[in-house]
């Protein structure tokens, strides 16, 4: 008696929910233009199907093969065809009476899809770690990515995409213009032992411990517990280095890593092995730069490693090393919409190089500019836009005796000078009148730890602000910049002070104070960033409102020209409310992509009505205990056919006469024994076997001896 097996194997169900993909970490996270290579992805609940998309233009990628975690079974199954695969072929008997022995084996040739086969089991168990110890990257990836020589330079956003699962969230990935350099990827790291981490990551072999590289370029890597990595190159006297780091940029938040980022720490040493540089943040961002003027000829040694020498696979950094253009500050940080003023810059390697401010059509918000020389891109800073008319500081204005005076509305462009300075301001106000004070610095990646009082002709505070949370700030970590809202007593004379809490200032401390009456208004915040519904559905997204200004008003959702099938049930934020839901519907469609969707929110402020559209964010977590909405590029949305299922790459072959007589054999022993497995272990045992088939991953001859040895046929 033969078993069938063909029609035994159990499908799950059509219409089975797929879970959400999630990214852990992408490696490297970048490469330059011009370029194809191969990015390792670590995350959960991927799957085969897997479509990739990266945001921007001159970008396109694909999945080459998804590691998806092995059995027991499963990996004996792939480790016994491997074995069989680099089995050498038996030469004919030699027909020649030579004293010479003919040799008995022979090397097996492989055609190209053979090999294919073996590189991609190779993978397979090379990446399998049954215990890892952080189970968010048990699940593996390998994308190709291809960067247009066009593509323009800086930040994108990756997303793997599940036909019913729908989009991940998005992680960084970097265009660059530099020659790249990759160290090995890392293997997962298995479950760890208090005070034994380092034993569960792969130990480099000496051969790795330094890497020679030539400059310019950009170096990727990940860090290992207690790991240094080390890159060598040659430095000529006279050239101006600028070596910036990307890390907690590239993944803002690891929710089991106190403090809840990589902190990446360089230094940089000479010819003799004498440190030289050494960095572990930019003014206030934990990500360090260095700018170094080559004294001399000579090999030069650059190390990065943790700050607490902690690792995993997620502790992802790219460095770029070269003479290229870094802005340190700019002034002012900001401008009027359509009436700027001249920018002026400071920073390494400038030259003739020319800023490329916000268009004159620009809306009011805060801009990424960057300068530009020679083709070659700096690093990207803020910039501000507002309607509100602008002035600037002029010093002396330290003392309420010699404050500047100024006229309401403005927008006050500063800078705390030097070391203890303070900018004092002077206004008339009326008995009853709300003034607005808010200070733009830190949101402006400038250094300011402001603080701002209020106080009338006496001396007397009315009003203080130190630090203010501002939910709309991104990955900012320390709120820094300052906020009152005060109703000034009686007609008269007024003064706001400013000035920077460690009493610390130069060249780089800018700042921008807004000093008005209310300005009512708010914006929006929609978590997460991607969804999947299933045709003919519904699904719900959270609304963060940030009230501005005191404005409470109520602000009614919807979406902003959605495609065709897609509406939203009616919703509105009270003006209690600053967390709501808008709840999305489909028709009977289905999108092979995702499609982005913009939710707009609209109120009625002084008469007028107001439209803010919801900026994309993700909810994410720091250090076990505060929460960041960090900013997305799109609100990304997946309608899948819940009937829809994984069609098999290949179809198993029928069994050979030799295969079936071997199965009917073991189907006799096993009846004339007893049996040893029930039918219904038998099966799975087969499905297991079908599977790794369908997947490419076992020859036509393997599966089949393994399909007789179960004693089934088709």
């Amino acid at each position: 008696m033969v078993l069938g097996v063909a029609g035994g194997v159990a499908l799950a169900p059509l219409g089975q929910a797929q879970t959400k993909p999630y990214i852990g970490y992408v490696y490297p996270a970048g490469g330059q233009q011009g370029t194809t290579f191969e990015v390792k992805v670590g995350g959960q609940n991927l799957t085969d199907d897997c479509g990739v998309i990266v945001s921007g233009l001159g970008v396109t990628a694909r999945l080459v093969q998804y590691c998806n975690p092995l059995g027991n079974r499963e990996s004996a199954l792939l480790s016994q065809q491997l074995r069989e695969l680099k089995k050498p072929v038996a030469k004919a008997a030699s027909t020649k009476k030579t004293k010479e022995a003919a040799a008995p084996w022979t090397p097996r040739v492989m055609d190209p899809a053979t090999a294919l086969m073996m590189r991609r089991i190779e993978t397979l168990l090379r990446e399998d770690v049954r215990t890892p110890a952080c189970a968010a990257f048990r699940g593996v990836a390998f994308i190709e990515i291809t960067i247009a020589p066009d593509a323009p330079p800086g930040e994108r956003e990756l997303r793997l995409v599940a036909r019913r699962g729908g989009a991940s969230n998005p992680m960084i990935f970097h265009v660059g213009q530099m020659s790249e350099y990759c160290r090995k990827p890392m293997i997962t790291a298995p479950r760890q032992t208090l005070g034994k981490e380092a034993l569960a990551l792969r130990n480099r072999p000496p051969n790795e411990a330094e890497d020679r590289i030539q400059i310019p370029c950009t170096v990727n890597g990940q860090i290992a517990s207690r790991e240094v990595n080390s890159y060598r190159f040659t430095a000529h006297k006279g050239q101006r280095l600028v070596i910036t780091t990307q890390a907690r940029q590239l993944i803002p938040y690891i929710a089991d890593a106190v403090p809840g980022w990589f902190q990446p720490v360089l230094a940089l040493y000479d010819t003799d092995g004498k440190e030289v540089a050494y960095g572990d943040d930019y003014l206030f961002k934990p990500d360090p730069v260095i700018l170094y003027e080559v004294p001399k000829d000579g090999d030069y040694v650059l190390a990065i490693y943790d700050a607490i020498f902690r690792g995993r696979n997620d502790f992802v950094y790219r460095i770029t090393i070269g003479e290229m253009p870094f802005v340190r500050s700019i002034f002012p940080l900001g401008g009027r919409v359509g009436d700027l003023h001249p920018v002026r810059m400071k920073g390494m390697n400038l030259g003739n190089a020319e800023l490329a401010l916000p268009p004159k059509d620009a809306e009011a918000g805060i801009h990424p500019i960057t300068a530009n020389r020679d083709s070659a891109v700096s690093n990207p800073v803020p910039f501000a836009l507002d309607t509100l008319p602008e002035a600037f500081d002029k010093e002396p204005n330290n003392t309420p005796a010699r404050a500047q005076k100024i006229t309401l509305p403005v927008i006050i462009n500063g800078r705390i000078d030097k070391e203890d300075d303070r900018d004092v301001f002077q206004i008339a106000g009326r008995a009853g009148d709300t003034v607005v004070a808010e200070v733009y610095a830190r949101r402006l990646d400038s250094p300011v730890d402001s603080v701002i009082r209020l106080t009338d002709k006496a001396g007397q505070l009315l009003a203080f602000s130190d630090d203010r949370e501002d939910l709309g700030a991104g990955i900012n970590t320390h709120h820094a910049d300052s906020y009152f809202m005060a109703k000034l007593p009686v007609d008269g004379t007024y003064y706001i002070h400013i000035g920077d809490t460690g009493r610390k200032g130069g060249d780089e401390y800018g700042y921008r104070l807004r000093i008005s009456a209310p300005r009512p208004d708010f914006a929006l915040r929609v978590v997460p960033s991607s969804t999947s519904l299933r045709s003919k559905g519904d699904t719900s997204l959270t609304v963060f409102a940030i009230r501005k200004d005191g404005f409470a008003g109520d602000i009614k959702l919807d979406l902003k020209n959605p495609p065709p099938g897609f509406t939203s049930s009616p919703a509105t934020l009270t003006a209690t409310q600053r967390v709501g839901q808008i709840r999305l519907r489909v028709s009977s469609i289905i999108t092979e992509n995702p499609v982005n969707l913009s939710i707009i929110g609209s109120a009625k402020i002084d008469g007028n009505v107001v439209v803010h559209e919801a900026v994309p964010a993700e909810d994410r977590m720091q250090a076990f205990l505060w929460r960041h909405l960090v900013p997305a590029k799109d609100l990304k949305v997946l309608v899948y056919d819940p009937n829809y299922r994984t069609l098999p790459q290949r179809v198993p072959p029928e069994l050979t006469p030799a295969q079936l007589a071997k199965a009917e054999a073991i189907v006799a022993a096993a009846e004339a024994r007893g049996r040893k497995f029930t039918q219904k272990q038998v099966a799975g045992f087969a499905r297991g076997i079908k599977d790794l088939y369908e997947k490419g991953l076992l020859t036509d001859q393997f599966y089949g001896d393994r399909i007789a040895e179960l004693g089934l046929a088709r």
